[in-house]
């Protein structure tokens, strides 16, 4: 990693500094926020196959273990000042391949197609904005919007995995519920990316 490439934080979220405290001191300083994203895109494959092998208990795990890099991810990249260009756009899109493919795994089967499908819609749009953006010479970050919705995203498939998982039905609705506010926050954060 070049260390010349590392741009400082603008700000930081409400999170990073417990994150600081806590889980960041874990992580060695010769690990950049840009190798967390790259285990994201090689661990993603193995969360798809569990979920569709219907192997939910160790999927689930290894589902949130994948979305809490990402947080990982953020607030190293903020924290210590090891914010990239290359990180700006595939961090994003790092988390749509993960959520898309929980989408098209279970969303699809117990939801419904019309969820699954603005959700699909809904992150094609943001990654297709980001790449015109990049074109026009603007690197644009996620922003906060952004980061409600994969909050919501995450809860609402752990929501539906611990549902059919566990044969919880009664909580079916939730994830339904938390999958319609995490397109809300979807669509602001696409009204509002890169202003």
């Amino acid at each position: 990693m070049d260390k010349f490439t590392f741009q400082k934080a603008d700000k930081l979220f409400f999170h990073d500094p417990f994150m600081r405290m806590t889980f960041l001191r874990l992580i060695p300083r010769n690990v950049y926020p840009n190798h967390i994203t790259v285990f994201r895109f090689l661990a993603t494959p193995l969360v798809a196959v569990l979920m569709y092998y219907q192997h939910y208990v160790i999927g689930l795990m290894a589902f949130l273990i994948v979305a809490f890099s990402d947080v990982i991810d953020g607030s190293l990249a903020r924290t210590r000042d090891q914010i990239t260009d290359w990180g700006k756009v595939y961090d994003p899109i790092a988390d749509k391949i993960l959520i898309g493919s929980m989408v098209f795994i279970i969303v699809l089967k117990y939801v419904d197609m019309w969820t699954s499908l603005v959700i699909i819609i809904l992150e094609i749009m943001i990654v297709a904005l980001a790449m015109i953006r990049k074109r026009e010479g603007l690197v644009v970050e996620a922003n906060r919007w952004g980061k409600m919705k994969m909050l919501f995203q995450v809860l609402g498939v752990t929501i539906l995995v611990l549902s059919i998982g566990f044969d919880l039905e009664k909580l079916l609705p939730f994830a339904s519920r938390a999958l319609y506010i995490a397109i809300a926050f979807a669509i602001i954060s696409l009204l509002t990316y890169g202003i």
